[in-house]
């Protein structure tokens, strides 16, 4: 029998044999010991949960004979979470204090297995669905860059592009569905295809994580998760609706999930329309409207061997660009028409077509994001075999030329396959261990008539080993990695109008080569060591050293042409070496019932590290180059990809206070600070560019948990407060300084009972920008559109005052 059959037929007699447990346990109010009804008791490593009846009791079963974190969520409670050892005892109880500030959140990202927050040296934001509905934003990232260390570079209220301490693009990675998100996220207008409603958590790793996920992660990883199975024999819905005053934005998002006898479902659609946002100084912006509809589907089965969840979803929004091209008399926005000789000339934008749907003049944009997710972890006798493939395809279309109609002539056509595998050892004495491999193969193709960067083939493939060991007060963490990438740059041959020629065809004498076929290999080391240490109950300690790789992205290297939404020429460099860094990170917190007090601070040292730099011309100014494809679009700045070495230090400061004697006020402050400089650079081009400011964020909310009709009831008011950025890169004029700003926001909301005691309803009132602050973010690409000739400002000012109604309405079907 050959020795593969011999394999399987092993790992098969290992999780059949593999003893099964059931673990049970009371949930219950610190204060006043009185059960806790419709807590959620969740096995993160499994997938396991279990609601608490009315005695505060709870049972999971099919739970394997090994040491696993169990964490608990209830409403008006803080998370609390603790291990349970099978070998020893299959009874957890767990006494729950109101909410506050507390460490005890359960992460999943770049460990071996999930861990407290408390014990993992690397900062790590935590987001969770009372994040996402008791604040408002127009996208996914938007929610997200209020997280402390975190922001986003915006191309409008719909195309956001996660930073995480100066670092963004292709040095951090988006997690979905288990699997890195790849979307052609190489370029400013391209944003995350992710559906909004579908996320129930964030984790946001501030720092290198190339160790678990491979390069790219230089800067760290936002992971979006979805909602944990529910618990066996639950089936539920429900409705969130959203209205925006600012945009007139329609969203609506239905789910309903089961668990039938371990068979598990979780579908979502989602509908998203907006029309034109607005300002003080602009007012409507013209095409700044878009259309989202979403579809995803969890559908899996948990045994006693493990689980396997299929994912399967859908993207598909369609969008204005902003252009930001005024009338010079009038001071109003133009749009693009044909002249009488069919000819592209500007016009002022129709006044009624602002506020109207599904509206989307030239420039536009059509993106398309399907995904396949197989994840599966078995149980063996020593640990877990996880095993996760995941396919994904993107299709990014722009129109951007009206003498061609509603053509796309930028048509990005991109499919990666994702896979991973990895060993989970079973805890023994306090020690967790795991290894894997992971990469993906990737394929990109040109089908438009505008040429950026070359179609090309990548592969990738890292090797990993992670290893924790727990003594007491003290834990210590630490792993290797080494990673491969292949990057093929396919040959492309023009004619003299920008045209494509057949490969099979013999070019003519006045053929031009457009990109020329290169093929680059990359390989690179990374490698963390971190503890933390409780020095007492309240005060602890984490420290760690990480070292990072990153290989170039193919418009790095590859890059000839105008992507019409910037507009610059860009050019790149077959020649650019990996990026390695090397970061080290210290944090000092205080945590008790009332207080929670934290101190971050990092320094990371880049080197080879990549940047667009503007050419000079030879005379004088700046350098320009006319793209052969695009022939409706003038002269355009170039800009080169060139290498240097940065330094990015700086840190973040929480302060959250909870008095005991005031236990429904709390009192949430943060401070982010990163400085960003290339070194042996003159003050000119001494800091990278977009950089953002030092920021600070306080919010003062009174809760109310009631036990009528009206519960979990919260006002909050909130201001951030937004530095001077004069640390810009100033050569050519690339970037200008940005002013400060101060935007205050306000919330109020609350869930509704019947007399009977069932829940029918959560209402949320979100206002941002109270005082309709008029406002130029130094993160926003908008600021270097157009200039206003009436008015003498240049660009286009982000969102004015946005309230936010949002209900959701919950059904309980069984």
């Amino acid at each position: 029998m050959p020795k593969k059959i011999y394999f399987f037929l092993l790992i098969i007699m290992s999780v059949t044999l593999y003893s099964q447990n059931t673990v049970t346990g009371i949930i219950s109010n610190a204060n006043d010991n009185k059960p806790i009804e419709g807590a959620t008791i969740y096995i993160a490593d499994l997938k396991l949960s279990a609601l608490s009846d009315a005695d505060g009791k709870y049972t999971i079963n099919n739970v394997p004979k090994s040491t696993f974190l169990v964490y608990v969520t209830a409403i008006g409670f803080s998370v609390k979470s603790n291990e349970i050892n099978l070998m020893q005892s299959n009874e957890l109880n767990f006494s729950l204090i109101a909410a506050g500030s507390n460490l005890d959140e359960v992460v999943v990202t770049g460990v071996a297995a999930a861990t407290e927050q408390r014990t993992n040296p690397i900062p790590i934001n935590i987001l969770d669905q009372k994040h996402f509905l008791q604040n408002s934003a127009t996208n996914l990232i938007d929610a997200i860059a209020v997280s402390p260390g975190a922001s986003q570079i915006t191309l409008g209220p719909n195309i956001s592009k996660p930073i995480i301490r100066g670092l963004g693009y292709n040095r951090l990675i988006t997690m979905n569905d288990g699997v890195r998100q790849e979307g052609q996220q190489w370029f400013d207008e391209f944003g995350i295809e992710i559906d909004e409603y579908s996320v129930n958590k964030v984790e946001v790793l501030k720092g290198p994580a190339s160790l678990s996920y491979g390069s790219d992660a230089m800067a760290g990883v936002i992971n979006m998760l979805s909602a944990p199975p529910l618990p066996e024999g639950k089936i539920k819905a429900n409705l969130i609706s959203n209205y925006q005053t600012n945009n007139g934005l329609i969203a609506n998002s239905f789910n309903i999930a089961g668990n039938e006898k371990g068979f598990t479902w979780d579908v979502r659609a989602t509908s998203k329309l907006a029309h034109a946002y607005q300002n003080r100084y602009d007012g409507y912006v013209w095409n700044s409207g878009f259309t989202e509809n979403d579809i995803k589907g969890i559908f899996g089965i948990n045994r006693k061997w493990g689980y396997s969840h299929l994912t399967l979803s859908n993207y598909d929004l369609q969008m204005g660009i902003i252009e930001g091209n005024r009338d010079s008399l009038t001071g109003k926005f133009t749009t693009h028409m044909l002249s009488s000789t069919q000819q592209d000339s500007a016009v002022i934008a129709p006044s009624n077509k602002y506020t109207a749907y599904n509206n989307f003049p030239i420039i536009h944009q059509h993106i398309r994001h399907r995904k396949a997710v197989l994840d599966n972890s078995f149980v063996i006798n020593s640990g877990r075999i996880n095993v996760r493939l995941g396919f994904q395809q993107n299709q990014r279309q722009e129109a951007n030329d009206i003498t061609q109609g509603n053509y796309y002539n930028n048509y990005f056509f991109l499919r990666t396959v994702n896979y991973y595998l990895s060993y989970v050892m079973k805890e023994v004495n306090h020690y967790e261990f795991s290894a894997g491999i992971n990469g993906m193969g990737q394929m990109s193709r040109n089908l438009g008539t505008a040429f950026v960067i070359p179609e090309y083939n990548i592969f990738d493939a890292g090797a990993y080993a992670i290893g924790k060991k727990t003594l007491g007060k003290l834990a210590v963490s630490a792993g290797l990695r080494y990673d491969i990438r292949q990057l093929k740059g396919q040959n492309l041959m023009v004619d003299t109008n920008g045209k494509r020629l057949s490969d099979n065809v013999t070019p003519s004498p006045l053929a031009i080569q457009d990109f020329t076929a290169y093929t680059s290999n990359f390989g690179g080391w990374s490698g963390s060591a971190g503890l933390t240490y409780d020095i007492t109950k309240e005060f602890y300690v984490k420290a760690n050293v990480a070292r990072a790789y990153r290989a170039p992205t193919a418009a790095e290297s590859g890059a000839n042409g105008i992507h019409d939404g910037t507009p610059f020429y860009e050019i790149g460099d077959h020649n650019l070496k990996a990026e390695s860094s090397l970061q080290e990170d210290i944090t000092l917190g205080y945590n008790s019932k009332e207080l929670l007090f934290e101190v971050t601070a990092f320094n990371n040292a880049i080197d080879n590290y990549i940047f667009t730099t503007k050419l000079g011309s030879k005379i004088s100014g700046d350098s320009l180059r006319v793209d052969r494809a695009l022939p409706g679009i003038g002269p355009s700045p170039v800009f080169k990809y060139v290498q240097g070495n940065a330094i990015l230090s700086g840190g973040e400061v929480v302060l959250n206070y909870r008095p005991s004697f005031l236990p429904w006020l709390s009192f949430n402050n943060s401070f982010s600070y990163v400085s960003a400089i290339q070194k042996n650079q003159p003050d000119t081009t001494k800091y990278l560019p977009f950089t953002p400011p030092p920021r600070t964020h306080s919010e003062l909310k009174f809760s109310m948990l009631g036990k009528k009709t009206l519960r979990n009831a919260y006002f909050k008011i909130g201001a951030d407060y937004f530095f001077v950025q004069n640390k810009v890169y100033k050569k050519f004029g690339d970037e200008t300084s940005t002013p400060d700003y101060l935007l205050f926001n306000a919330s109020v909301g609350g869930d509704l009972y019947t007399s009977k005691g069932t829940h029918f309803l959560s209402v949320f009132i979100v206002c941002n920008n109270l005082l309709d602050q008029a406002y130029q973010s130094n993160m926003s690409r908008l600021k270097y559109t157009g200039l206003n000739y009436v008015t003498g400002r240049m660009g286009v000012y982000n969102m004015g005052r946005n309230i936010s109604f949002k209900v959701v309405i919950p059904i309980g079907i069984k």
